[in-house]
């Protein structure tokens, strides 16, 4: 089964409705038919929470953590190692660091990176991109 890695930006777009939103939709449908495994780190899981209390307010932030748990999406913890294959990324080319973890998670699971996020063009030959 193909993984996608969903970087926040990817999430912020799906829960914002914006032009690409259905793209995202996509993805969760056919994640929920077995069809492909969505991953994202906890790191960008807290991104996405981060931005929404700061943009919307506490409330709204702990709401879509709830539906982010209703999506057929695996949050997975980093380790020491991920964290140096981001560290890597970071260094080599010059990514946002918390945008490295979803980097480097897609390079561990061999997988597609879910982005709007035009940094990650840098990476491309690293991970492959599906943008949003």
């Amino acid at each position: 089964m193909k993984s996608v890695v969903l970087d926040a930006s990817a999430l912020m777009t799906f829960f914002e409705g914006g032009p690409a939103a259905e793209k995202v939709a996509d993805l969760v449908a056919l994640a929920a038919e077995g069809k492909r495994q969505l991953l994202m780190s906890v790191i960008n899981w807290g991104e996405v929470y981060y931005t929404v209390w700061r943009k919307r307010g506490p409330e709204v932030a702990q709401r879509i953590v709830i539906e982010i748990a209703q999506l057929p999406v695996t949050i997975l913890n980093v380790d020491r190692e991920l964290t140096r294959l981001a560290a890597e990324f970071h260094g080599r080319y010059k990514l946002p660091y918390v945008d490295c973890f979803a980097a480097a998670l897609a390079n561990q699971h061999k997988a597609q990176v879910a982005t709007s996020d035009r940094d990650f063009a840098r990476i491309a030959s690293e991970a492959p991109l599906i943008w949003i």
